[in-house]
């Protein structure tokens, strides 16, 4: 096999290009933490009710500055990207005719949402053409949106064969809903960082992530973020806890500390899974596996690495060397389930310190054709460097 030190040589121009997006990230998140007035009582985080919670209320504002909105809300009560995502769209309520997939299929958790508020509210749902590629197919688009609509526009690949959306995808898009008078609307599950701006930065009217991935820097134990146009996110609020009193409530003990660590954290973790996702792409290429996105791809729009393995074997036997190299549950050999939400059995590797927090090195792929196998994070590149090497090794023997 190409030793993990060829390609690591190879790799020295590209994590160099990666450290100035971690160095203009952090000047942005730096900033907003130290003229936000967060002191250390403010982490303390309070019990009950949570009412007058200054800690709360001070985090909510830097979201909204790190992600280029007017207001934020970051709130522990969401247990996932698709619970933020749910509550986000159910906001719109009844009233909203239409919702638009920018992208097409969306990933395998939402599309069950978005299915229910359509037989529920009578939405209709229309997927936006794209081309081969998997970007927007501008020339086959025949209608727009109308005033109230929601444009979709899922940033990461999910498990689909395209690739992640950066901002030449994502602009013409939200111009585009907005001509119609159109709520654009941005999932920014594992893209956050990856970039020097975020969708608030491009005109979205709400951005949505989760906790769980890039943002919560590897040590968020739960929660989401939402940012946004001032009376969108709180409507959004209102729909998470109750009309009227949503951004006013909501414990923050014993979360608060770590989820602004966390979000302070992000960039630098962030970046340590694009070089690791770099190796990744280099070594796959080398082996004359079918990788996306290729080494030949710096300039990357969110955390994950598609290889397609060919044989659900060798996705098995590669799932589990991740694991045996993680640093929590390395004993624990994982199989394909029936996991809740999905079509296709799921085989998972994920021995983080956070369970299920997919900013941490993790591999994971639906049991079908034609049997890919997507890898995420890795908080240490070295880290990723080495299970890397043991999972082609053990997929490929």
């Amino acid at each position: 096999m190409t030793s993990l030190s060829d390609v690591f040589t190879s790799l020295q121009p590209a994590w160099r290009y990666i450290e100035t997006i971690v160095q203009k990230n952090s000047r942005r998140v730096v900033d907003a933490f130290r003229q936000s007035g967060l002191s250390t009582q403010d982490l303390q985080g309070t019990t009950g009710y949570g009412y007058g919670d200054r800690g709360r209320d001070i985090l909510d504002r830097i979201v909204a500055e790190i992600f280029g909105c007017p207001a934020g809300l970051l709130r522990a009560q969401w247990v996932s990207g698709t619970h933020a995502l749910t509550t986000t769209l159910r906001a719109f309520g009844p009233q909203t005719q239409r919702i638009w997939l920018a992208n097409g299929r969306v990933y395998d958790t939402l599309a069950g949402v978005i299915a229910q508020l359509s037989r529920e509210w009578g939405w209709e749902i229309i997927a936006l053409p794209t081309q081969s590629d998997g970007r927007p197919a501008w020339d086959r688009v025949r209608e727009k949106p109308n005033p109230g609509d929601i444009v979709y526009i899922q940033r990461s690949r999910g498990y689909e064969p395209r690739p992640a959306w950066g901002p030449q995808d994502i602009r013409p898009v939200i111009e585009w809903a907005h001509q119609g008078g159109a709520y654009a609307v941005v999932d920014n599950c594992y893209g956050e960082f990856t970039q020097p701006e975020e969708p608030g930065h491009w005109g979205a009217d709400l951005v949505v992530g989760s906790l769980m991935k890039n943002a919560g820097g590897a040590i968020a134990p739960t929660g989401a973020y939402v940012a946004g146009q001032e009376a969108l996110v709180e409507k959004v609020a209102d729909q998470l806890i109750a009309p009227g009193i949503g951004r006013e409530v909501g414990a923050t003990h014993p979360y608060q500390r770590l989820l602004a660590q966390g979000l302070f954290l992000a960039p630098l973790l962030v970046g340590e899974a694009l070089m690791g996702g770099l190796y990744l792409s280099a070594k796959a290429e080398a082996l004359g596996i079918p990788v996306d996105p290729p080494v030949s791809q710096w300039d990357r729009n969110d955390i994950v690495v598609s290889l397609e393995l060919g044989r659900p074997e060798r996705i098995v036997r590669f799932c589990q060397a991740i694991q045996a190299w993680s640093p929590v549950d390395a004993h624990v050999t994982p199989e394909p389930w029936a996991m809740p939400g999905y079509p296709n059995a799921v085989i998972m590797a994920a021995g983080g310190f956070v369970a299920g927090a997919s900013l941490e090195l993790s591999a994971d792929a639906p049991m079908r054709e034609p049997y890919r196998v997507y890898v995420q994070g890795g908080i240490n590149r070295w880290h990723t460097l080495l299970a890397v090497d043991q999972a082609f090794q053990a997929a490929l023997d």
